[in-house]
């Protein structure tokens, strides 16, 4: 155990005594059980959009059609969840079908290779993930141009939202790992975090409670109506899932990383307390009355975050394979419908009280990152030992 491990242990073990031992009679499905099931609901999202490249159209909080090109972030994060599934369950439809999303958008971040939004960036994850795999130039080029013209800009503070930490911050960590002898990648993602972290509206990470305002609009004097802060579920996912994706990306030499790794320790801390008695996280963390009930979304990114600390030997497995157990069997048996379908999903938004109803039926109106979520989650959970 690491020092950043054996130092949250001690702060978190007595306070969590009572949650392990209820929830310790779970056992963790088999590998071959978690594989089965993210294959049943990739199936059922494959076989749902045959064409990887084709647009996908949704209305928009007025009931107006709206048409977005699929290397919008909602596809980029399912292609995240594929990638991660292709690497413990290599079949080549897998990686097919990511290499036909990347030559349909000409390997291009959405919009304009000038783009400067994090949510249009993070299709280059995948596409780095695929040169990485098949070194072919044109998978590389336009988005290493794009992150290349972020970095000529002398502002920081582009990321004004968390959500943007895991769309753009994974993207330069990639790219400092292809590109080793060149520090610039690791500089200015750093300083882009640094400035979400500590600058954007006093500072959008809670040093206290340990968890993320979802941008300035929701920094005190906002409240939720029990009177606590207001902590998205899913926007604090992303950011949890971000520090994953950077900290396995990045060298142990790397700099900052040893803030990263705090950060992370601190936000699992303070995420164990808040699960609730059906392995679920609320949409609202600290107010399970602001639209409560269950949500994959953010319920995923914690069991993703939780199982890599454990599986990279930063958390505690007695304290958090309880956790992610009780979580992970919830999401199976109360998301996954028999034909894939995946239910408990919160559609877009900013806050709990976005695209609500969530429920075992409702469709989101994007099916495509709660299945990245969830297949981030069950391929982590395969490397468990």
């Amino acid at each position: 155990m690491n020092k950043y491990a054996l130092k949250f242990t001690v702060l978190t073990l007595t306070g969590l005594m009572i949650l392990t031992s209820a929830v310790n009679a779970q056992k963790l499905p088999e590998k071959k059980k978690i594989i089965a099931d993210m294959a049943l609901a990739n199936a059922y999202f494959m076989n749902k959009w045959p064409d990887a490249g084709a647009t996908v159209t949704v209305k928009n909080p007025a009931g107006v059609p709206v048409t977005r090109t699929s290397e919008l972030w909602t596809r980029a994060v399912y292609y995240e969840g594929l990638m991660a599934l292709y690497a413990v369950d290599p079949q080549k439809k897998y990686v097919d079908y990511a290499v036909e999303w990347g030559e349909k958008h000409d390997w291009k971040p959405r919009g304009s290779i000038n783009t400067k939004d994090a949510d249009n960036q993070c299709c280059g994850q995948t596409y780095i993930d695929l040169y990485n795999l098949d070194p072919k130039p044109e998978r590389i080029e336009s988005i290493k141009k794009c992150m290349d013209a972020v970095i000529a800009n002398d502002g920081d503070g582009a990321w004004t939202w968390v959500d943007a930490i895991q769309m753009g911050m994974p993207v330069f960590a990639k790219l400092g790992a292809v590109y080793k002898d060149d520090p610039k990648y690791y500089d200015k993602m750093y300083a882009m975090y640094n400035h979400t972290k500590t600058v954007e509206g006093g500072g959008l990470y809670n040093t206290t409670e340990h968890l993320w305002w979802r941008d300035k609009a929701f920094v005190p004097p906002y409240k939720e109506p029990n009177g606590a802060n207001c902590y998205w579920s899913r926007g604090n996912g992303w950011v949890y899932a971000a520090l994953v994706r950077v900290l396995s990306t990045i060298p142990k030499n790397a700099p900052h990383r040893d803030e990263y790794v705090k950060t992370f320790m601190e936000m699992s801390a303070a995420l164990t307390p808040l699960q609730r008695t059906d392995g679920f996280w609320n949409v609202s963390l600290k107010d399970s009355t602001h639209f409560g009930g269950k949500e994959l979304t953010g319920t995923s990114l914690f069991v993703y975050g939780m199982t890599w600390g454990m599986n990279n030997g930063f958390l505690d497995k007695k304290i958090y394979k309880p956790i992610v157990t009780k979580a992970w069997n919830a999401l199976v048996k109360d998301c996954l419908h028999p034909e894939g379908f995946l239910g408990y999903v919160q559609g877009t938004g900013k806050e709990p009280k976005d695209s609500q109803p969530v429920s075992y039926t409702n469709i989101p109106d994007f099916e495509d990152y709660g299945l990245g979520c969830f297949l981030l989650a069950g391929s982590e959970l395969t490397k468990f030992k």
